[in-house]
């Protein structure tokens, strides 16, 4: 019986794969969106509205699309997504003004939002409860993937020589919507048709938002993730900016983040030993706390080699949030809700990712281009925090035997034992 309810592994692969080209197109795009801007007389408040218009559009879609997605499939979002990222892509190649280039990042964002919230979705139903950190984990993998390679080429193709870097942003631009139409080459048989049925019973059922978000575990996850993920956009999105101030040049700066992305892969290869040797809330906590000062020592005039090294680490430590805060959210959230309780926090990091940009292009525009990076690392610092206070409150992962007793053959076992 539990056998047809259970896909091999293939979809996980196959959607790790679109994963990375859509997350590939959207990392090689949004440093490219900002070389642009700046080819345009953008200043550092402008490169801000224009970062954070990028989570606009996603911050008012989220739950309704999670909504649906509880309801129904979650494969139909993924090519969905995959259009709306090349489309924002290539439009905002071809866009002359900075309002232009906003709106088309605006749509670019929402097609990055449709397309995670249907993969999170699929990872949810479709793995066993003793499985979902280790898929998640694989599952960030792809995006960990897209943010190693995409910095690079945006790097290697943008060029500032001889006034060249609107023509040379934009042509990035263009190749990036290449790069995540390639995503349609893996999006087949993702979906399990047995775990789409066995979601349409609790679908009938509307669980409403305030109760899942004072769901015990759901606003610790939300607000980890929020601060994981406004210190890997402002990373991607000020690096430029800071290595314009300090000589830097786009290829080295796309090294950089590169780095970062591929001590963020390391990380998720070796998260399950780590849980097992630390636990949830003591690696939580310790990867935000580091992380956080960190990234506040980017704003330090450091060496580059040591910039380097920092950004390592701190890519290191920052591959552990979202996973485990998808997983935390998932245990967390009512059976009928998952998938919106995802979008939930889904669209905490949108909403960080608004009001972060704007906040650190404020700083920025006051204080430097180093400035966003002290504001990020105090909010790492304050994830961490909350993960201690959740800790007490919230249980730690399972053991290994745990499922065991779980599996439908134990439970009328487990019955007679109090007869």
């Amino acid at each position: 019986m539990p056998t047809p309810s259970r896909p091999g592994r293939g979809w996980l692969l196959r959607l790790v794969i679109a994963f990375s080209f859509a997350q590939g197109a959207v990392s090689m795009a949004r440093p490219a969106v900002s070389y642009r801007a700046l080819s345009l007389g953008a200043d550092e408040r402008a490169i801000g509205v224009i970062a954070g218009a990028y989570a606009l559009l996603p911050l008012f879609a989220a739950v309704p699309l999670g909504r649906r997605t509880d309801h129904g499939r979650c494969a139909p979002l993924l090519p969905l997504g995959v259009v709306l990222i090349a489309g924002g892509c290539a439009l905002s190649g071809r866009a002359h003004s900075l309002t232009a280039l906003a709106a088309w990042s605006g749509v670019m964002g929402l097609g990055h939002l449709c397309f995670v919230i249907g993969a999170q979705s699929l990872v949810a139903r479709q793995s066993a409860p003793a499985e979902q950190d280790r898929n998640f984990g694989h599952f960030t993998i792809g995006a960990s993937l897209g943010q190693l390679v995409g910095p690079i080429a945006a790097g290697y193709l943008v060029s500032e020589r001889d006034g060249a870097m609107a023509r040379t942003s934009a042509l990035a631009l263009l190749v990036s919507a290449g790069v995540a139409a390639v995503s349609f080459t893996a999006l087949w048989r993702v979906e399990h048709r047995a775990s789409t049925g066995s979601a349409r019973p609790a679908s009938r059922q509307k669980v409403p938002v305030g109760r899942i978000l004072r769901t015990r575990g759901v606003p610790a996850g939300i607000f980890i993730s929020l601060a994981v993920l406004s210190a890997t956009d402002i990373l991607t999105a000020y690096l430029p900016v800071l290595g314009e101030q300090r000589g830097i040049p786009p290829a080295t700066v796309g090294l950089l983040l590169s780095l970062r992305a591929a001590a963020t892969i390391a990380c998720r290869l070796v998260m399950t030993p780590m849980l097992r040797l630390l636990g949830r809330t003591a690696l939580l906590t310790t990867t935000c706390l580091l992380g956080g000062l960190l990234c506040a020592g980017i704003a330090l005039p450091v060496p580059l080699r040591w910039l380097a090294l920092m950004l390592t680490v701190m890519g290191f430590c920052l591959g552990v949030g979202q996973p485990l805060s998808m997983t935390t959210v998932v245990r967390a959230a009512p059976a009928a809700a998952r998938s919106t309780a995802l979008a939930l926090r889904l669209t905490g990091n949108r909403l960080g990712q608004v009001a972060t940009p704007a906040s650190a292009g404020l700083v920025a525009g006051v204080a430097g281009g180093a400035a966003p990076f002290v504001m990020l690392g105090a909010l790492l610092v304050g994830a961490a925090g909350l993960g201690v206070r959740s800790g007490r409150t919230t249980p730690e992962d399972p053991a290994p035997p745990v499922p065991v007793p779980r599996a439908g053959a134990e439970r009328p076992h487990a019955k007679r034992n109090p007869a």
